[in-house]
This record gives structure tokens, sequence and C-alpha cells, in this order.
């Protein structure tokens, strides 16, 4: 069979590349430590905290920029006020649903007892605080439930799967991070669709219900650095979040090349989106609720990260992979996070190439452009990091014209295993 696929690809020509730069003008946290401390400072957010109060810092799961130093930050201020802080995973469903695992997810992420100077206290056990108008449950971890106060440190971005108010940040880490296993499968039961509407909700009982202090918010810029930290009290989270999300927005990287008939995706893993690869950058979507991102008519994936852990949540998405990330692929991780979010699309299976070079020579054969010679080849290394990319060497006189786009290096035949 392989020996059909071979004599179809054989004809494919594979691009050269150049390696080019994308510039975006923004704003960067020069020293995060000390903004951190000003910014808790500047909001008196530990003034109710007394000597000896037990503080569940929530900290989640995503590749949030300097989250170790945020952490640390936040234990140290904690202590500082007399409070007695332990670290409490929030992160759903996330470390195949077990206080282990999303203890090793927080070690890979740096997050350590020695790293952050507090113990980590790792449980899948939790509380119903409440329900919301259609009898749905509401949960929350129980060792934070139990503390005398909660703070979550999250960062504001767009979703990959909805659009509102608020989507990833400080509110839902509130409802369905801190709500583990059950609380995120009960937070997804309706569908994305009805998440826009049940976030802020789900939120607004929690924290009536629970001892949730304030959070710890950043915004990021589109280099996958903090561009903004904000300390904000629980009873505004409603208030201040959304205009923070607004701002993410307009900080969000973006490829400057589009249409794109084929993007080549380097590596994918829950490290860098929790659907592998960012919607927001792919234009790849598990759900019809959200919207943006590249025109690409064919993705292909080559691996997964290391960090991944065979977690390939969001192999779905592309047209076109390799045996090595199927042979890597540990099912069982995937559709735990599809079961639980009920999108079942991000963890189907592509077809998949014996080499890479075979799986790109697929996507441009399958690109619905005749001049394969000619095709707009875009590569990424992965979602996070698109400062500097490869294109084709068709699209250097584009790249020319580009105000944010500068040509590195002359044109090379693309690096691909075979």
């Amino acid at each position: 069979m392989m020996s059909i696929i071979n004599e179809l690809l054989d004809p494919i020509p594979l691009p050269d590349m150049v390696q080019v730069e994308q510039s975006f003008d923004v704003p960067i946290v020069q020293d995060v430590a000390k903004e951190v401390q000003r910014v808790i400072q500047k909001r008196d957010v530990l003034q109710r905290i007394k000597h000896g109060d037990r503080i569940a810092i929530a900290v989640g799961s995503r590749g949030v920029a300097e989250l170790p130093v945020l952490t640390r930050e936040t234990v140290s201020a904690i202590k500082n006020a007399g409070g007695a802080p332990f670290i409490v995973p929030a992160m759903g469903s996330h470390g195949g649903a077990t206080g282990d695992g999303q203890k090793e997810v927080l070690a890979e992420l740096g997050v350590t007892e020695d790293s952050i100077g507090a113990p980590i206290v790792a449980s899948m056990d939790v509380v119903k605080v409440g329900e919301i108008h259609d009898g749905m449950s509401i949960y929350t971890d129980k060792n934070a439930y139990e503390a005398d106060h909660i703070i979550v440190i999250n960062r504001i971005k767009p979703h990959t799967a909805f659009r509102g108010e608020v989507e990833s940040g400080l509110t839902k880490m509130v409802t369905i991070g801190l709500g583990k296993q059950r609380g995120a499968e009960a937070a997804h039961i309706l569908g994305f669709g009805h998440m826009a509407e049940h976030v802020p909700e789900m939120a607004r009982i929690v924290c009536q219900n629970a001892p949730v202090l304030f959070g710890l918010g950043t915004i990021e810029n589109a280099y996958d650095e903090v561009a903004k930290i904000v300390a904000i009290p629980a009873a505004r989270f409603a208030d201040e979040e959304p205009e923070l999300l607004l701002e993410a927005k307009d900080m969000m990287p973006k490829l400057f090349i589009d249409p794109i008939d084929v993007l080549i995706v380097d590596e994918i893993g829950k490290d860098i989106s929790g659907d592998g690869m960012d919607p927001n950058i792919t234009g790849r979507f598990g759900t019809p609720y959200a919207e943006g991102g590249a025109n690409a008519i064919k993705v292909a994936v080559l691996r997964l990260t290391y960090k991944t852990s065979g977690n390939a949540n969001g192999i779905g998405l592309a047209d076109v992979t390799t045996r090595a990330v199927f042979e890597q692929t540990k099912l069982e991780k995937g559709y735990a996070n599809a079961l639980t979010s009920t999108v079942c699309e991000v963890v189907k299976f592509p077809m998949f190439m014996e080499s890479e070079a075979l799986a790109v020579k697929a996507a441009i054969k399958t690109c619905h452009n005749p001049n394969f010679d000619q095709a707009r080849v875009v590569r990424i290394k992965n979602t996070l990091d698109i400062k500097e990319i490869q294109v084709s060497k068709s699209l250097i006189p584009e790249v020319e014209k580009h105000s944010q786009l500068r040509v590195l290096s002359n044109p090379e035949p693309i690096a691909l295993q075979v």
C-alpha cells in the first residue's frame, strides 16, 4: 500500500524556504517579580489575611509565561502578610485527571515545592458549591474550599473554542480549573455554545460560596512575554476582566501571510495550547463558536512536544501528520480531554505518512493549488513561537512588501525527516 502512496507523492516538489522575521510592536514587563509585588500592594488584596491563615494558590496547566516567578512572588507576598500558602493544581481534567498527574504537569512547568517555596497539595477531590439555573452542579477543589482564602493565577487570553465577554483567564480558572475533572465535565456538558453565558455565572456562585480572595492575571504580548500584570479582587472579576481580554486580543500574535496553501506546524502539545496548537493562530477551531487566525487550506503537523507526554489533543485539527506522531500518541490522554470538554473533533486522527517529507508533500498535493512549485507554504515551530517563521521561496516578493516582515536568509531546501 505504501508503495502506491510513494508513487502518488513522488512527483510533488518540496519548496525551498527562507527564514522570515515577524515584528510586533508590543509592551513588556521588564521585572516580573517586582511588578507582582507592586500590583499586589497597589490593590491591597492581602488586607483580609490574618496570621496563620491557610491560603490556597490555584495554578493551572498552560504554558503561562514566567509562571514560576508569578507563583513564587505570590507565595512570598502571602508569607509576608502572615499567611501559610500552599499550591493547588487548577487544571480541570488535565494531567490524566489524577492528583499525581497534575502535580507532574506543574513540575514540567517549573512549579515545584522547592522552586516556589510552598507545598503542593494535589487531589481530585471536590465539593459542590452550588447550581446554576438549569440544575448544573458547580464544584470546586476540596483543599482550596477548606482553606481560609483562595488566590488564582492565570493568563487572560482569547479562548480556543468560544467567544464571550470573558474567555480564558481568572473567571474560567475559578469555574473549570478549580472544578477539577468533575467540575470541568459539568461546565462542558451543554457544549461550548453555552460557555460564554455559563462561565461568568458559575464563577459568581463559586466566589459567593468559596473563599476566593483575588486573582493575579497576566496579559502576554505577541512574543509570549509578560506585557501586563494585574491583581483583581474576586468581587471585581466581572467588571475588570472583559476589558483585559480586549487588551489581550489586541496583543495576540498572528501570521501576516494570508491566505496560506500549506501551514506546517513542527510541534503541538498541551504545553503549547489546550488544543495542542492555538486555533487563534492556525484558524483551525474544534467548535463553530469561535473564529480568527490564519486562512490555511491544509495543515500538516510533524511532531508532539516532549512535555505533552503523548497527549495529542488537537491533532484532529490537522489534515495530515506523521507515523511518529501516531506512535507517540497516548490516546487515552486526549480522549479524557474530549470526554470532559465534549469536543471530539480534536482527537480524531488525520491521515498520517511515514515521514515528515511525505506528510508535507501530501499537504501540498491536496492544497488545491495546481502549481505545486508555487504553493504558498508557511512553517512555524509551534503556535507560541512565531517571531521567526519560514516561508516558501515563492512568497519572497510578498514578504519584501510587508512592513512587519523581513527576510533573514537565502532560500534553502526545506529541512525534513525523510
